[in-house]
């Protein structure tokens, strides 16, 4: 990929040392706006676990995350990077489990899945030194730019049809959900513009714009009688998350383990451009046995975090653009949130309150948050020519992705088994006619476009 000439001016240098206290509130500031918790929430509410399972799968996105971060920032890739739950396995993972009959049973087929992808992601980077090779060959800019665009467009069925059309009992309805997912997008999006508005002094509001936008989402839902915070009085205060077969018993299927591993494939090129983008930020392009040590790294926080009984991690592209507010690039900073992210792991009453966060709040948040991924991707592709090619490059995988998504049940279950977890995850279906399109499309002259 080009270097893109940086804009920012850095007061820190990745590798300059920090003060205590000002790594630890700069920490904190990219824990918060991580948004760890919406991905294992989404699927914790799509397979109606329990919310004593659902704050424990919560609780083990935050320990796995911080302990990601740890190992890629600090020994890895060793760049300004903060690891979390992607987004994109969220489709195949739901397939998958609901296959094996949903619950924790289902969560015992994910984590089976997911062990297998995470071991040859962790020897396709440093040990064989071939990863480089493969993002330089098939995850060009406009790629990479699609993917991003799948991403975005792909979850917004997700964010409004398991979070807010979907009704679970009490007292809440269709119309009810909507209004408060209604409300929860209008405060983020509010917040964000005001904080943009305000330049410097909106920072704090531009930051803080999630937990704004949930703290609204909570108040209109406790006048609405669908809130509740029982479950907060029977947490602990400290509790371990599961580990993969200690506490939970783990199930093994080749064909639910391809679809992981095509999965990974499209993690490790939505991490890729993450790297790419902070690479820009701190004006370092990156050498190719950074990019090879990145994905041993990114396969060791996958492993760890199947280990946790959570999903794969990936690089947040969000701290970048926090980076680029506080020009601090300080890896110490970034030792600092990993360490917030385990200790938020492990306080069982935060990880019971976020888990008791109404769906539809959830819902309104997550579907703002799909358009933004969506325009990032845009902002990627738009330094390619628009060629006819290229406009297929990048449509039809949207395209294709909307099918898995749109494709009738029935029609589905009557595939092999493979094939039905990979439209499970249109995320995964899309990037990967992205990536083969761009193989076979043949090349055209922009000009003559």
């Amino acid at each position: 990929m080009e270097k893109t000439r940086s804009e920012v001016t850095l007061i820190a240098q990745p590798d300059d040392p920090l003060p205590p206290s000002r790594a630890a509130l700069l920490g904190l500031q990219h824990v918060l706006a991580m948004d760890v918790y919406i991905v294992p929430f989404i699927i914790a509410s799509a397979l109606t676990l329990a919310v004593g399972d659902a704050a424990a799968f919560i609780q083990s996105a935050f320990v796995a995350a911080g302990l990601a971060t740890l190992v890629q920032s600090q020994m890895f890739m060793r760049l300004p990077i903060v690891q979390g739950p992607s987004f994109v396995p969220i489709g195949a993972v739901l397939a998958i489990a609901f296959a094996a009959g949903g619950g924790m049973g289902g969560i015992s087929a994910v984590v089976g899945a997911l062990i297998p992808g995470a071991i040859l992601v962790i020897l396709i980077g440093s040990p064989t030194k071939i990863f480089h090779r493969i993002v330089n060959r098939f995850v060009p800019p406009i790629v990479g730019g699609a993917i991003i665009i799948v991403v975005g467009v792909a979850l917004m069925p997700v964010a409004l049809k398991e979070s807010v059309f979907a009704v679970h009992g009490g007292n809440a309805t269709v119309g009810g959900n909507i209004l408060l997912a209604f409300i929860s997008a209008a405060f983020l999006v509010g917040c964000m513009l005001t904080g943009m508005a305000l330049g410097a002094r909106g920072t704090w509001l531009r930051l803080l714009s999630v937990i704004i936008a949930l703290g609204a989402g909570c108040i209109a839902a406790e006048f609405m009688g669908q809130l509740s915070f029982a479950a907060v009085g029977n947490a602990s205060w400290f509790s371990l998350p599961k580990i993969a077969f200690l506490d939970l018993d783990v199930t093994f299927s080749w064909s639910a383990a391809l679809t992981i591993l095509i999965v990974y494939i499209v993690v490790l090129a939505e991490t890729t451009g993450t790297w790419f983008a902070i690479g820009a930020v701190i004006d370092k392009p990156l050498s190719n046995e950074q990019i090879d040590r990145g994905a041993t790294g990114e396969g060791i926080g996958c492993l760890i975090s199947a280990l946790l009984c959570s999903t794969p991690v990936t690089g947040y592209s969000s701290n970048a653009g926090i980076i680029a507010i506080t020009g601090i690039a300080s890896r110490v900073a970034f030792a600092a949130a990993g360490i917030f992210l385990v200790l938020f792991g492990l306080v069982g009453k935060l990880s019971a309150i976020i888990a008791s966060i109404p769906g539809p709040v959830i819902g309104g948040v997550f579907g703002v948050l799909c358009v933004v991924i969506a325009m990032n991707g845009f902002r990627v592709v738009r330094g390619s020519a628009l060629t006819e090619r290229n406009m297929l490059v990048i449509g039809l995988p949207i395209l294709m992705a909307l099918f898995a998504t749109l494709a009738p049940p029935d029609f589905v279950k009557s595939l092999p088994d493979f094939v039905q977890y990979l439209l499970g995850s249109s995320i995964a279906f899309g990037a990967v006619w992205a990536i083969a399109l761009h193989q076979i499309l043949p090349e055209t002259d922009p000009a003559r476009s």
